[in-house]
């Protein structure tokens, strides 16, 4: 009876070792059914929707901001301050400087270089950084040289040919793939708790911004985007944490969202203002 009892302890304890991690994470949080459907108009073209995420956070309100775009009505430019005067701007400063009513990161920046990108960067002829990352594996193109393609999409690289691909768009930001080209979800083996803006388009052509402030992880994340009705693909990670921003000013409408938390290195949600960005994407009504 006693090694019976040993053993049923020795595999309750590779349990918990093994997945305490993904139990600490769901454990006590509500599972919720969303109305992904609710939608509201911004202007032609331009969609909003908010509301609670499937899993309860850990800090803040849990929810997750939605802005669906029609390619067709708008412009879409990447923005470098080392292609201007090597000057970081917040949201307000680069939608001013440019006419802009959307601004959010255009990936992530080099903390040892703030204003290099980590990933792949071009904005026209203008290079940020010419170093492809070779397990981001998605990329933003931006501004097709030849009609026949959509002014904005989302590069699977396992899918398509960048030495192709890089010929037909003038600009380029890399991030980390969390959705292939086919809406499977690529699970991330490291993992940090943050907030989050992520990029995704689906199959009627429709581009996506993804933000939620409260902390969840990367493989949360993917499954929240997964389990979307839209049948989204081609996911992006663009920016964790306090840098994590998204300025949406159009038609009257002002929408802010600022991130703030991050695991190890900004565990507070005490972060309102839009931190000075390197490089942005930046899109104008038409």
């Amino acid at each position: 009876m006693k090694s019976l009892f040993k053993l049923f302890l020795a595999n309750l304890l590779f349990f918990l070792i093994t997945f305490g991690g993904s139990l600490s994470c769901c454990f006590g949080q509500e599972n919720k059914i969303i109305d992904y459907s609710k939608w509201t108009g911004l202007s032609p073209g331009l969609e909003y929707i908010e509301d609670l995420a499937p899993l309860k956070s850990k800090i803040g309100d849990s929810k997750l901001s939605i802005l669906r775009i029609d390619p067709s009505r708008f412009q879409f430019d990447i923005h470098s301050a080392t292609n201007y005067d090597c000057v970081s701007r917040n949201l307000y400063e680069w939608a001013d400087s440019f006419k802009l009513n959307i601004v959010f990161n255009a990936g992530m920046y080099d903390l040892r270089k703030p204003l290099y990108s980590r990933g792949y960067l071009r904005s026209k002829d203008h290079l940020n950084n010419s170093m492809i990352i070779p397990n981001f594996n998605s990329m933003i193109a931006i501004g097709p040289k030849k009609p026949g393609h959509k002014e904005i999409c989302i590069l699977d690289l396992t899918c398509n040919s960048w030495e192709e691909k890089k010929e037909q768009f003038h600009s380029f930001a890399q991030g980390i793939r969390m959705l292939d080209c086919n809406g499977n979800p690529m699970a991330w083996g490291k993992v940090q708790s943050c907030s989050m803006l992520v990029a995704a388009e689906d199959p009627n052509g429709f581009f996506y911004l993804i933000f939620c402030r409260s902390p969840y992880t990367q493989n949360e994340m993917i499954q929240f985007l997964h389990k979307m009705p839209y049948k989204l693909r081609n996911a992006i990670y663009l920016e964790g944490g306090p840098e994590t921003s998204l300025l949406i000013d159009v038609n009257g409408h002002c929408i802010e969202k600022v991130g703030s938390w991050v695991d190890k290195t900004w565990e507070k949600d005490t972060n309102n203002n839009f931190w000075k960005l390197p490089n942005i994407i930046g899109i104008k009504q038409r």
